[in-house]
């Protein structure tokens, strides 16, 4: 390793410093998120300074300056300050939203990542605190974090309608962000029907029927996801429809085009071959599946998202994110063949098979 690094990276190690402060630049935007500051700075006629703000959010002066301080050093809000005048002393710092802040942390808005940030805080991070017990056993943190069995990965997940609805909020969000992309990634026009499994909120679902309106789309997913999608995640206008059921237990829609996005990382290799089997039989001729992953690099070199992705899947499931030859072999296996390969650049990738 020390043959990669410049003599300034061995004499100070700036990098390493960065990763190991990590975990204090998220909880400064989960804070924020919390204690909603992005929607009070956005909705604001002109710049406040942090005792305003500190008022308006029922929270202490100087815990909201420091705060505020570090957002503005993450370039996430602008701040405005007296310029070495004797009125630095008097005159207080003035803090502004941004267009990444209104788009991106703020609630509401079509893009907003509220909702994932609020489920990293809240789920995600509890989990990762037990990171070096799952790494010595082997297994999800759910039992010691959330006192629910191993093997109960969605049980876990689900557990209270609070907590299924921050998941399928994180989902929601991960869609609205990837989504586009992801169906974009190969021309899907030739699948008349196509039906999204574990769809979720249908975010999904709403950008293939937006790429390929001619198609058919529709979300398969449990009855108790479906209800609170439908209470929770209601849009006008959309134009594709659920149904109710369980992938694992039961027979699928048929289609000519079967989505499973962010799925088989949840499961072991044996569970994913008994689905894909299950979809291959389903499936009719000429049609096929699209696989939306956070696929690893086959060198073990990153990214290093998808490997972070990959150990989450470990302190909270019962699965993986894989390199493109271990899908193209499990899909082979399955009985698909003429496997495509599409690196998005972003989150998530996708891959496509035929029957």
């Amino acid at each position: 390793m020390a043959e990669h690094l410049s003599q300034s990276e061995l004499d100070y190690p700036f990098k390493l410093l960065e990763y190991l402060n990590g975990y204090r630049v998220s909880k400064v935007i989960f804070a924020a998120c919390e204690l909603g500051v992005f929607e009070l700075l956005m909705r604001s006629p002109g710049a406040m300074s942090a005792l305003q703000v500190a008022e308006a959010l029922d929270a202490s002066a100087d815990g909201m300056e420091r705060l505020l301080d570090a957002l503005a050093g993450m370039e996430i809000l602008q701040v405005e300050t007296a310029d070495g005048t004797a009125d630095a002393l008097v005159l207080p710092a003035l803090y502004n939203s941004t267009d990444v802040a209104n788009t991106y942390l703020a609630r509401g808005g079509a893009k907003s990542l509220h909702d994932m940030v609020a489920y990293h805080s809240q789920t995600i991070y509890p989990l990762w605190n037990n990171m070096a017990d799952a790494v010595r056993e082997g297994k999800n943190q759910n039992q010691k974090t959330f006192g629910i069995l191993p093997g109960e990965v969605f049980e876990a997940i689900y557990r209270s309608e609070e907590e299924m609805v921050k998941f399928m909020g994180l989902m929601n969000s991960s869609w609205n962000l990837d989504g586009q992309d992801v169906v974009t990634a190969f021309n899907l026009s030739c699948f008349q029907k196509i039906v999204d499994l574990g769809g979720c909120t249908g975010a999904l679902a709403r950008e293939l029927a937006r790429a390929y309106p001619s198609s058919s789309v529709t979300v398969f997913e449990l009855p108790r996801v479906v209800e609170m999608a439908r209470k929770h995640f209601p849009q006008e206008n959309d134009t594709f429809a659920f149904h109710s059921g369980d992938f694992f237990h039961g027979d699928v829609p048929p289609a000519d085009l079967y989505v499973l996005a962010r799925i088989l990382h949840d499961w072991s290799e044996e569970k994913c071959l008994t689905l894909l089997k299950k979809l291959y039989r389903a499936c009719k001729p000429g049609g096929g599946v699209l696989l939306v992953e956070a696929m690893l690099l086959e060198n073990r070199r990153g990214p290093i998202m998808a490997q972070l992705f990959s150990l989450n899947m470990l302190v909270q499931t019962d699965g993986r994110e894989h390199p493109p030859s271990q899908y193209t072999k499990i899909l082979n296996q399955s009985g698909f063949a003429h496997v495509q390969v599409c690196r998005t650049g972003k989150s998530y990738d996708a891959i496509l098979a035929f029957r």
